[in-house]
C-alpha cells in the first residue's frame, strides 16, 4: 500500500473545503491503516446474485472452483505464473500483458520532518527473463514491447531523459530537457514520452506523528504539489514542446501525466468527493472535457479500456467473504455490463480476460496476489505469491508495472 492510497480516504473529505489538514489528521490516517490491515471483507448477498446473474451481453458465470494450480508455466494461452514466488524472481506474462518491472519505495529523511519517498526497480531482462535489481533510477516507465525504457536518474527533478536497454542494462541515449522532470509515461504505440515537470523532488513527504506517539509519513497534499507542465517527446529524436498547466489545489504532491487512449489528450488524477477522478488536457496545456471512451473511466484502475475498446475496467464494486468483484461497464454510456473477479482491475491480457489484485483466501487480512480473471467465469488463476503486508507504515511493498508484449 502506498502513501497517496494511505491517507486518500482522509484527504477525501479536506479536498471538498480544500483546507489544510487540521488537529487530529495523523490520528485518523494512523487509524485508517490499522483497520486496513484487519478488515474482514463484508458479506454482500445482493452483490453476489448480481454476479450470479451477469447484466447485458456477458455469458452467466463458471461456478467452478478457483484454480491453484502451482505450476510455473500454465497452458498453451500466453500464460506464465510463478504462484510461488513474491515479489517473483521469474517473468509472469499472459496474453497481451508482461509484468516489465516492480519497484518498492521506503522515505529517505532529508532533514527533521522533512524526506522524500524513493523507489527502488527491479526490471525484467528480455533476454533471461528474469527480474534484476535497478538501482540507478528514480523513476522509470517500461515502453510497449518491454525491450526499452526511459528512466530518469536518482535526484528529482531530472535534467535529462536516458532510454535504457533492457537486455544489455546500458543507456543508448539521453534527451536533455531544460525543465526538471519528474514522472514518465509512453504513448500506447511507444512513439512518444509525456514527461511531467516540476518545480521540486515530487515525492516529498512529512512525518506526522498521532496523539499515541505513532509515526507516519503523508505526502504533501494540495497547494504544496510543484507541478509545472509537462513535454510531449518523440522517443526517435527527443524533440518535442513543453506545455504549462495551471496551478491546482485537488491534486497530490506527485500527479503525473498519461496520454489519452489516442494520444491526442493527456490526464491525470485529480482528488475530490469520490476516488478516481481524472481531468484530461490538450497537447497545449488546457483543460478540455474527457473524451467520450474514458469519460466513465477512474484514474486509479490502471486497466482502463480493453484491447478493442468495447470495455471499460472499473473499480473495487462488492465483496463477500474472501471474494471481491470489480465493475466491467460499456464505455460511453457507464452502464454496468458485468462484474469480474478481482479487488483491483491492472491490465487487459485480451478483450475477456485481465490481470487483477486479488485477495488470498482463508484470512481476514488483506494479502494479495496478482490473478488472471475472466468476464463470465470465476475462476481466478493465480500469477504471484502473495503480497505480504509490510507493518512499517511509511514503506510500499512492490508494487506491478505491467506493459502490452510484441510478439
Amino acid at each position: 500500500m502506498n502513501v497517496d492510497e494511505l491517507v486518500r480516504d482522509a484527504l477525501r473529505e479536506q479536498a471538498a473545503e480544500l483546507t489544510t489538514p487540521g488537529p487530529g489528521f495523523a490520528d485518523r490516517v494512523l487509524a485508517l491503516r490499522r483497520r486496513r490491515r484487519v478488515r474482514g471483507l463484508v458479506a454482500v448477498a445482493a452483490a453476489v446474485a448480481a454476479v450470479v446473474a451477469v447484466a447485458v451481453g456477458v455469458p452467466l458465470l463458471d461456478t467452478g472452483k478457483e484454480d491453484v494450480r502451482p505450476a510455473s508455466v500454465l497452458d498453451g494461452n500466453g500464460v506464465s505464473a510463478h504462484p510461488d514466488q513474491s515479489p517473483p524472481r521469474d517473468a509472469i506474462t499472459a496474453g497481451r500483458s508482461v509484468l516489465a518491472a516492480y519497484y518498492t519505495a521506503e522515505p529517505a529523511v532529508r532533514s527533521g520532518d522533512r524526506g522524500v519517498l524513493t523507489r527502488t526497480y527491479w526490471l525484467l531482462d528480455p533476454e533471461t527473463g528474469t527480474y534484476e535489481k535497478d538501482d540507478r533510477w528514480s523513476f522509470v516507465a517500461v515502453a510497449p514491447g518491454a525491450r526499452t525504457a526511459a528512466v530518469l536518474e536518482r535526484t528529482l527533478p531530472a535534467w535529462r531523459i536516458g532510454i535504457l536497454d533492457l537486455a544489455s542494462g546500458r543507456v543508448d541515449r539521453w534527451i536533455a530537457v531544460d525543465r526538471g522532470v519528474g514522472g514518465l509515461a509512453y504513448s500506447r504505440d511507444g512513439s512518444r514520452l509525456v514527461a511531467t515537470t516540476y518545480g521540486e523532488h515530487p515525492d516529498l513527504i512529512t512525518r506526522v506523528k498521532g496523539s499515541s506517539g505513532d509515526v507516519a509519513w503523508v505526502s504533501p497534499f494540495g497547494s504544496y504539489s510543484s507541478r509545472s507542465g509537462f513535454y510531449v517527446l518523440d522517443v526517435a529524436d527527443g524533440r518535442g514542446d513543453w506545455s504549462p498547466v495551471a496551478d491546482r489545489r485537488d491534486i497530490n504532491g506527485r500527479q503525473d501525466f498519461a496520454f489519452s487512449r489516442d494520444g491526442r489528450l493527456v490526464y491525470s488524477q485529480v482528488v475530490g468527493g469520490k476516488d478516481g477522478l481524472q481531468q484530461f488536457h490538450d497537447l497545449d496545456g488546457d483543460t478540455v472535457p474527457a473524451p467520450a471512451n474514458e469519460r466513465h473511466l477512474r484514474s486509479d484502475v490502471s486497466a482502463r479500456l480493453s484491447p478493442d475498446g468495447k470495455l471499460a475496467a472499473l473499480g473495487l464494486t462488492a465483496e463477500a467473504k474472501d471474494t471481491s468483484w470489480s465493475e466491467i461497464r460499456d464505455p460511453y454510456t457507464g452502464e454496468e455490463v458485468a462484474r469480474v473477479r478481482g479487488a483491483q482491475l491492472l491490465a487487459w491480457v485480451d478483450d475477456r480476460r485481465l490481470i487483477a489484485w486479488e485477495r488470498a483466501p482463508g484470512s481476514e487480512e488483506y494479502r494479495p496476489r496478482l490473478v488472471l480473471v475472466t468476464i463470465g467465469s470465476e475462476k481466478v488463476v493465480p500469477l504471484s505469491g502473495v503480497r505480504e503486508p509490510d507493518e512499517a507504515f511509511e514503506t510500499v511493498e512492490w508494487e506491478p508495472v505491467f506493459v502490452e508484449r510484441r510478439f
